[in-house]
């Protein structure tokens, strides 16, 4: 999907339209991050807009001609528009990291308090079979 613009002026109104609305979806995500109740409500709308940008920004920088046209003061505020969202997103991208690095070390943790509480294997002869002594998986990703 691509944006629809008539003329320079319309397509740096789209653009910095688009971009502020992206970043006010990163600044809910991240308050519902930030509040511990993540939600997936949004998911669909940003990865939407998301592609449009990703395809209109690069668009423009194969082309800034594209843009050239609008006046100076809308083209500084599609570049504030831009570093804002910027901001926005490697501070998201700070606290989806966080978050994860907290839910792998609880994990961990959580795995390793029950291998210590299993007993130790023992050789030969019949091995447990109680539910609480099944294997747990653990994968981590580096």
């Amino acid at each position: 999907m691509a944006l629809h613009a008539d003329d320079a002026v319309d397509r740096v109104d789209q653009l910095t339209t688009l971009t502020e609305r992206l970043t006010g979806i990163m600044r809910e995500a991240m308050a519902d991050l930030e509040a511990r109740r993540p939600s997936l409500a949004r998911a669909e709308e940003l990865g939407r807009l998301a592609n449009i940008y990703r395809h209109e920004s690069a668009r423009v920088r194969r082309d800034p001609s594209m843009i050239a046209a609008a006046p100076l003061a809308d083209r500084a505020r599609l570049k504030a528009a831009t570093q804002t969202f910027e901001a926005t997103l490697a501070r998201h991208a700070r606290a989806v990291e966080a978050a994860r690095t907290v839910s792998e070390g609880l994990v961990r943790a959580i795995a390793e308090e029950l291998a210590r509480s299993r007993p130790a294997a023992s050789g030969y002869g019949p091995r447990p079979t109680k539910p609480e002594n099944q294997p747990l998986a653990y994968n981590k990703r580096t």
